[in-house]
């Protein structure tokens, strides 16, 4: 039987017998003393082997990389002048006297260590080993430790943890379904759940009052650093309490979790509308931790004969901004081009510029090739109006309004990295009133965040202005990430029914897709609201990983494919037969 973990040896256990299972991390020969660096979950403790022991030094000549052992030994302090103070075992190590091979490995595809460079298809590939690097370890012990301070908050406030279904209905919830077969039921789909959003609201309507999961959610759509087919939430859902008390207890559980695993104190969370976060920032989850806003310049553009500005100055759907950055003057020609081609991914058509050399001279301090276009005394009152510096450089977005705040929202962030403008904090926020409905660019509207949201108006209010009414949904964003967004919930059938209309959802699709739904409403249902946080997002900030499928133990490609699995794979013809199904030849 084990007596300790490898990493929980100090110089409190000298003198102690002591038997250690791991692998072999590192080995050693020194002049006839073989050191065995052996490595579990909890760390690394040096083992050495000496000639005196022949048979466990024989083995021990034998072992490489890899090799899972059993060690039987002594712990003694280390010689003086070999102590590691970088390593929490590094006082001590274990004089080793039986030592037992549990089993061989091959040479392993990767380095073990921080100086592992290799591909991530490779990591994948090989996840099991993967996983066995100290980094890898901590972060998914790191991910179970903050998924436990979770459970214990919300169960000390009244929460109760209940499961729901995986084989739901398709619902529209902005993504793409990944739908199953049933085999019972011919021609007919399951669907995985988005988000157990309708079965948590069935829970209030069932008299719960306080319901929350660690949930599976699956999502099959295109995907980034921070997207996954499948990921996991923080679902939470309470009965008779407003979007401020919710968003209370929500600031609470967040700032324990920072306070217990990183000793951050998140402090003060401040509120900020959709329309001045997108008016500021370009955003809707902006990042405070830069300190450039944007500044509307409409009014100082109207005028001028250069269509680019004026034309975006006069339309009502466009908008017209500057982005001022101190210390942006010393961006070079390149720089600025690898800028310009940055914002066209968002849909720019360029990227003007006005460079700040020397504020005291005016006109003659500046450098840029739009000032003869938009002439000089506008020039003079933009560099007024934007309180301009000597080392400053001025972007300037025009365009639709979307082009504009995706376009200029990019770019804040991007050259606030590139010149090191992001401050070196957390930055929390709510971004609260947001409009109830967008338009999807044909013309209809689609809800901005789901079809169950409350709105801020009356049902005649919605019905006569749906394009202008706001919604009770709140999002807590962090450094510029979206770590959780809720709503207060429509619990009254006939609001529902008027979103629904809204939407172009007609009374029979409604009672197709949402009947269950609509009934549960009409039997008493109780005001409630919740929130939703991406537990996988919120580890990999903490972590300070670049991406979600390092804090995922067996995340897929951004293909939505599992190297390790070979997943998604082909079925056979007498299963596709059981399940009615034929699939369709491909056209060459």
């Amino acid at each position: 039987m084990r007596s300790f973990y490898c990493g929980e040896l100090n110089d409190s256990h000298v003198d102690q017998e002591v038997t250690l299972y791991g692998w072999v991390h590192r080995r050693r020969d020194h002049g006839g003393v073989i050191f065995l660096d052996l490595r579990d979950r909890e760390g690394i403790a040096q083992v050495v082997f000496d000639p005196d022991t022949e048979a466990s030094f024989a083995t021990a000549e034998t072992v490489r990389s890899e090799f899972v052992l059993e060690v039987r030994g002594k712990v003694r302090l280390r010689p003086e002048g070999t102590t590691n103070e970088d390593m929490p075992t590094g006082k001590i190590e274990v004089l080793g006297k039986e030592l037992t091979v549990l089993n061989a490995a091959k040479t392993p595809p990767m380095q073990l260590d921080e100086y592992a460079d290799v591909g991530e298809d490779v990591r994948l590939h090989y996840r099991y080993i993967d996983l066995r690097r100290p980094e890898m370890m901590e972060k998914l012990r790191f991910r179970s430790k903050v998924a436990n301070t979770v459970r214990n908050f919300l169960d000390g406030n009244g929460f109760l943890d209940i499961e729901t279904p995986l084989l739901t209905k398709a619902t529209p919830e902005g993504a793409r379904d990944y739908l199953v077969p049933s085999r019972t039921h011919p021609s007919r789909f399951f669907a995985l759940p988005q988000s157990p959003q309708l079965f948590k609201q069935i829970l209030m309507a069932s008299g719960m009052d306080r319901y929350d999961q660690i949930a599976k959610c699956f999502r099959d759509e295109d995907l980034r650093a921070d997207r996954q087919p499948e990921f996991t939430q923080i679902d939470i859902e309470t009965s008779f309490m407003g979007e401020e008390e919710i968003m209370a207890t929500m600031e609470d559980m967040i700032r324990q979790i920072f306070q217990s695993h990183l000793d951050v104190d998140l402090g003060d969370f401040p509120r900020l509308s959709h329309a001045e976060a997108m008016r500021l920032y370009g955003s809707d989850k902006p990042d405070l931790r830069i300190d450039l806003q944007l500044v509307d310049i409409a009014e100082l553009m109207a005028g001028v004969e250069f269509k680019v500005f004026s034309g975006p100055a006069a339309d009502p759907d466009s908008r017209v901004v500057a982005l001022r950055v101190p210390g942006g003057a010393s961006l070079s020609r390149k720089v600025i081009d690898d800028l310009t081609e940055f914002v066209s991914i968002y849909g720019a058509k360029g990227l003007a510029w006005i460079k700040v050399n020397d504020a005291a001279t005016g006109i003659e301090g500046l450098q840029s090739p739009i000032i003869k276009f938009i002439g000089e005394e506008v020039t003079q009152m933009l560099m007024s109006t934007l309180e301009v510096e000597t080392g400053d450089i001025v972007f300037f977005g025009a365009d639709k309004i979307k082009v504009v705040n995706e376009a200029m929202g990019a770019l804040r962030i991007r050259v606030a990295e590139v010149l090191g403008l992001v401050a070196d904090k957390w930055a929390p926020l709510w971004v609260v009133d947001f409009p109830m409905f967008e338009e999807d660019g044909e013309g209809n509207l689609t809800s901005l965040h789901h079809p169950f949201t409350a709105p801020a108006v009356p049902v005649e209010e919605l019905r006569a202005e749906p394009a202008t009414a706001l919604s009770r949904a709140y999002d807590m964003v962090l450094n510029g990430t979206e770590l959780g967004g809720g709503s207060i919930r429509i619990n009254q059938p006939q609001m529902q029914q008027a979103v629904f209309e809204v939407l172009g959802i007609g009374e029979e699709e409604a009672q197709e897709k949402f009947g269950f739904l609509l009934n549960a409403l009409s039997y008493g249902c109780p005001p409630h609201g919740g929130i939703a946080f991406g537990f996988d997002r919120l580890i990999m900030l903490m972590t300070g990983s670049t991406s979600i499928r390092d804090v995922i133990a067996f995340p897929k490609t951004q293909t939505a494919a599992c190297p390790l699995t070979d997943a998604p794979g082909a079925v056979s013809a007498a299963q596709l037969r059981e399940l009615n199904i034929r699939l369709r030849e491909k056209v060459s």
